[in-house]
């Protein structure tokens, strides 16, 4: 966690080099022969500027007229720079350091602290070196705080271009300059006239002195504007620190005044009710959170990404840029902001941009820290849209909070949050919560990957266990259906199958005990053991007693096996099927006239006894006629009243009567699962045979 950006930025840089420049540029005061010569750097410096009035035109908010002003400022320092040749050099004045001397500064940094203007003291290059407590009233932080940092970075976006070259101007061309300006305010924009003065010290290069003054308007006297809401987790506006009127209201110099006591329905809070009130609301944002990510059933990341943005958005901040890693890159995944349509078009261009490997939010995710910017120095931190503008620009970014979305194991994204003059830059507070929120959403994706991963795999292994098409058997119709427990991820144990065997056509249905990668291994055994044994053994009653022998030997731990092994045969028109059952239920005879009959189960499950017997029964099927099988699944439905579908099963099988196999499949399925109101116990696999036409004799 910082304050700044943790690499040196361009425009640090910019400002080294501007530092330098302006060393060897002669004041006024020391003239060299030969006139100013600009240098490479002073050159790019205008274009820099340039650029940046150009941009500032196209911001919302703009005021055209500050930027023409400073247009005019570049132009006359370009024809200062080629008419004027200083003819002489002076040299550098020194002052003795005596005791009077120093007592003179002492007074003169006091009346420079206490001045009832709002006084800004800056470097050459822009840097501020001290600001007076009227100023520091202003921006809402400590004099300390401000010291060392670009002036511009306490001025409102559309205006710093244009305040940038007023100040490259003045260090120039060392006359005094004007321009109208917003600063940024605790809570809001503040618009000033700013007056920059170029001054000399003794034993010093040359200053700046800034002052920024108000024009008292009698309606803006007469009746103060209301304050802003303050975003959640932000304390509000206190008579102490009022935020700023709007944009072309220009309020009376700001004074210090003190809290009203509270008393019976007065209009003012202590400041500990103020704190409370914000710690609440900051609380209340996090439980909601925690409740959207707990109510995601569906455990899509992207829905939970999408649903936390739009959340912060309307709640904590004006934009929220959601990147997450997809490989070994940050991906932007969704930016979101106010309403409208030009902050949507603005919300395309921030989504249409990934984050570059020095951006703000890369850093976070390389450093796995929080960056926290009060106010945004660095334009370039969040890259540019497509058409080139710095992104920060065009969202209107005046502070910026970026922070991981990581857990303890590993980092997912990055959520960077934006606030807009008008909301007041974010708090150290806000830092703690943003994070907070990081680590939800990083166990969130956890879990959302953990459940997706466990259903793919247990999809693909149920996948393994049934065959991936039926084939294609002369004189009858097939169709299956498998619908898994609506309850838990793990594979089920149900398994069909349909095989080739001597003299004819085969067919499989089981089920095994429980659930998961035993249940599913016990599944495989059984299902390749009965379709292996049937190659070779014509009766199914054989079939499944062998099938037992090999469960046996594979120690299954307690698990058991129920199935039907059914082997056909024409015989004539008329399809024979002699069925083995090893306590498994069914299956249901649908004749083509209408009648429905149940045949019995029997026999002992397989894997229990070394002896079982299974038992045999034996159907005959004219064209029309339809033999249906299923598992538990569907006899254990029940409805929300606890009533069994099994009683119903003959009348629902009943009205599909005549149909098509995969008519009777699915008309079975969807009753089940409108019995069961969608809450399936357990799996359901079902299949069913149809006599189309007779083959002729095997």
């Amino acid at each position: 966690m910082k304050d700044g950006p943790a690499r040196a930025r361009p425009s640090a840089r910019r400002r080294s080099e501007a530092t330098r420049s302006s060393a060897d540029t002669p004041r006024p005061d020391e003239a060299q022969p030969g006139g100013f010569e600009p240098s490479e750097s002073d050159l790019a410096e205008l274009a820099a500027r340039r650029d940046a009035l150009q941009q500032a035109v196209g911001l919302p908010g703009a005021r055209l007229k500050p930027i023409l002003d400073a247009v005019f400022a570049e132009l006359d320092g370009a024809i200062d720079a080629l008419t004027q040749r200083q003819t002489a050099s002076a040299a550098r004045r020194a002052e003795a350091r005596s005791e009077p001397a120093r007592a003179e500064r002492a007074m003169l940094r006091a009346v420079f602290a206490e001045a009832p203007v709002p006084l800004f003291l800056l470097e050459r290059d822009g840097t501020v070196r001290r600001v007076n407590n009227r100023a520091s009233d202003i921006i809402g932080s400590r004099p300390a705080y401000a010291a060392g940092k670009p002036f511009t970075l306490f001025v409102d976006l559309p205006s710093r271009a244009a305040v940038q070259t007023f100040l490259a101007a003045a260090v120039r061309t060392g006359r005094a300059r004007q321009t109208e300006c917003g600063l940024l305010a605790a809570h809001g924009v503040v618009v000033v006239q700013l007056t920059v003065e170029p001054i000399s010290l003794p034993e010093d290069s040359g200053v700046l002195l800034v002052a920024a003054s108000y024009e008292t308007a009698p309606a803006a006297a007469a009746a103060q504007p209301p304050a802003p809401r303050a975003p959640a987790g932000q304390l509000p506006a206190t008579p102490a620190a009022r935020p700023g009127p709007p944009r072309g209201v220009k309020p009376a110099p700001p004074r210090a005044v003190s809290p009203a006591p509270l008393q019976a329905g007065g209009a003012h809070e202590p400041a500990v009710v103020q704190a409370v009130q914000t710690m609440a609301r900051r609380m209340d944002l996090l439980t909601a959170v925690t409740r959207l990510l707990l109510e995601n059933s569906t455990f899509s990341e992207s829905l939970t990404l999408q649903r936390c943005a739009r959340l912060l958005a309307r709640e904590f901040a004006s934009w929220v840029i959601v990147d997450v890693l997809r490989g070994r890159r940050l991906r932007r995944q969704f930016a979101v902001g106010p309403s409208g349509e030009e902050n949507e078009s603005i919300a395309r261009a921030a989504r249409g941009a990934d984050p570059e490997p020095d951006s703000l939010p890369w850093q976070v995710h390389e450093s796995g820290k929080s960056l926290l910017q009060a106010r945004s120095e660095d334009t370039g931190m969040l890259g540019t849209a497509p058409d080139g503008v710095p992104l920060l620009l065009k969202l209107g970014a005046t502070s910026v909070l970026s922070v991981p979305i990581a857990d303890s194991e590993r980092g997912y994204g990055v959520i960077t949050l934006c606030r807009r003059a008008g909301e007041g830059p974010f708090q150290i507070a806000d830092l703690a919560l943003a994070e907070e929120l990081g680590t939800q959403l990083a166990v969130a994706l956890r879990v959302d990957r953990l459940f997706r991963r466990r259903s793919e795999v247990a999809e693909a292994l149920q996948a393994s266990l049934l065959p991936r098409v039926l084939p294609d058997v002369p004189g009858i119709e097939l169709a299956a259906a498998y619908m898994g427990a609506t309850e838990g991820l793990d594979v089920g144990g149900d398994f069909y199958d349909v095989y080739r065997i001597p003299g004819g056509w085969g067919l499989a249905i089981g089920d095994v005990t429980g659930k998961g990668e035993e249940a599913a291994a016990l599944t495989a055994a059984a299902r390749y053991a009965i379709r292996v044994i049937a190659h070779w053994e014509p009766d199914p009653v054989k079939v499944l007693t062998q099938a037992n022998d090999v469960l046996l030997a594979e120690q299954s731990g307690g698990r058991f096996v129920t199935a039907k092994a059914a082997h056909m045969a024409w015989h004539g028109s008329t399809l024979h099927v002699s069925l083995g059952t090893a306590g498994h239920p069914g299956p249901a005879v649908i004749r083509a006239d209408g009648r429905v009959e149940l045949l019995g189960g029997g026999g002992l499950p397989l894997g229990l006894f070394p002896a079982a017997q299974p038992g045999l029964d034996e159907v005959d099927l004219g064209q029309g006629d339809l033999l249906f099988f299923y598992t538990d699944g569907l006899t254990e439905t029940r409805s929300p009243d606890l009533e069994y579908f099994e009683d119903r099963l003959p009348d629902e099988l009943v009205k599909l009567a005549g149909r098509s196999a995969a008519e009777v499949v699915a008309g079975v399925q969807a009753r089940a699962e409108a019995f069961s109101a969608g809450e399936m116990r357990d799996d359901l696999t079902v299949l069913a045979l149809r006599v189309t036409e007779p083959a002729g004799e095997s």
